[in-house]
């Protein structure tokens, strides 16, 4: 038997596992009718912070390796008397995030240059000509190309020895405002910038108005604070304290912030001062300023899959057009005709408004809506990529009258994850 002609074994497909909830929520609004004294305090407010993050970060990576409890301390303090303890402690704890994340990435970069130098070198190991198999790449085609390929090798890894070395010392590469903003520096026409443009968007970028959220506190935040009316109010730096016009060195803006997604949960948090972080940023492209709302969830604790299968399951498909449902059996069977959902096409800007109304619209009919056809979500959108269900038994608009969606039990913290294969087949 030629090895054409061998039947070729399929690939295993790893055991299903129940897929944990998220971790955090964040939510946005935009800060609507500023007057020109909101926008400059913003600006200035902006611009102080932003420059005390940027020397922070400078000192954090100085520090290395060697870097403590002690020298944290001593940053923070530093920090305090340009600005608040707590603006201090909220600029210290993004430099430390940021500096993690570069230690990460910089351990990813290395481990990608291994495996490039492992493949190249397994390839010239092998004979010029030699075709490879499924496992493991063969030789090369010509001479020439073994040539080729052996000096990018050496390229690689004095690369690789590098960023080895650079990562045992602990020094990181960090651009504050990104590193493509930075290169556009050079090439003003290919991203069809003027020089005033890309400084407008460098500075925007390196601005810092970011508050951790503390509960106990009013609110939730004494730093940005946030009333369940929508007033927001700052605290600003002692260098700009003047500035204020409220109490306690405070400013209150003119606009006033309306949550539409998670609204309810956002102000049940705060009238409970239960901690919400804040930030605001300005588009720059489009001069508005947007202010965003975070919160972490408690660690639900998942059930195990066979519980999860107890009551059936839900497998879904995402089209281009439509979005559907299938209702499916401890064993995976289908049980009942699919639900369809219209989505049509669309750009995306609508895709949580619609991803909410299909999740509300999935399951059986209400005696109401015995008879009614397929259900368009009020915002037309493409796809629908993830659909969580947590806490208790759901139940449509949370009346216990109604049942759950397709008879099927939630599962606390489980995720039904939408895919663009199909999940299952008509007909």
């Amino acid at each position: 038997m030629t090895e054409s002609t061998k039947t070729q074994r399929l690939r295993t497909i790893e055991d299903p596992i129940v897929a944990p909830g998220p971790s955090g929520v964040a939510i946005r609004d935009r800060l609507k009718h500023l007057t020109d004294v909101d926008d400059k305090v913003l600006r200035l407010v902006g611009a102080h912070l932003g420059q005390l993050a940027s020397l922070d970060l400078k000192a954090r990576c100085a520090d290395g390796l060697d870097h403590n409890a002690d020298a944290w301390a001593a940053r923070k303090q530093a920090l305090t008397g340009q600005s608040s303890s707590r603006w201090a402690g909220s600029i210290t704890r993004a430099t430390h995030d940021q500096w993690a994340l570069s230690r990460r990435c910089q351990l990813a970069h290395i481990q990608s240059l291994e495996a490039g130098v492992r493949t190249l070198v397994h390839r010239l190991s092998q004979p010029i000509g030699v075709k490879g198999t499924k496992r493991a790449p063969g030789g090369y085609r010509s001479r020439g190309e073994w040539f080729h390929t052996s000096r990018r090798l050496a390229t690689l890894e004095h690369r690789l020895d590098e960023a080895r070395a650079e990562y045992q010392a602990g020094v990181v590469h960090v651009v504050r405002g990104g590193r493509r903003l930075l290169g556009n520096r050079h090439h003003l026409e290919a991203a069809q910038l003027t020089e005033t443009q890309w400084r407008q968007q460098w500075e925007a970028q390196r601005w810092f108005m970011a508050a951790d959220g503390e509960s106990g506190k009013r609110f939730g935040n004494e730093t940005i604070r946030v009333t369940p009316e929508g007033e927001v109010s700052v605290k600003l730096p002692a260098p700009l304290a003047h500035l204020a016009n409220s109490k306690n060195s405070r400013y209150v803006l003119s606009s006033e912030v309306r949550f539409q997604h998670r609204g309810a949960e956002w102000r049940d948090r705060i009238e409970g001062n239960r901690a919400v972080a804040y930030r605001i940023h300005l588009d720059d492209q489009c001069g508005r300023w947007y202010l965003t709302a975070a919160w972490t969830k408690p660690v639900v604790k998942t059930v195990p899959l066979e519980a999860a299968r107890s009551q059936g399951m839900v497998g879904v498909d995402t089209n281009a057009d439509h979005f559907a449902s299938y209702h499916l059996d401890a064993h995976g069977n289908p049980v009942g005709d699919p639900r369809r959902f219209c989505t049509r096409s669309g750009d995306g800007r609508h895709r949580p408004t619609t991803t909410r109304a299909i999740v509300m619209g999935i399951g059986p009919p209400r005696p109401d809506q015995a008879h009614a056809g397929v259900r368009e979500p009020a915002h037309p959108s493409r796809t629908v990529h993830t659909m969580h269900v947590t806490g208790p038994a759901y139940s449509e608009r949370g009346n216990p009258a109604h049942p759950t969606p397709l008879g099927m039990r939630a599962v606390p913290g489980a995720s039904i994850r939408c895919h663009s294969r199909t999940l299952f087949r008509n007909g």
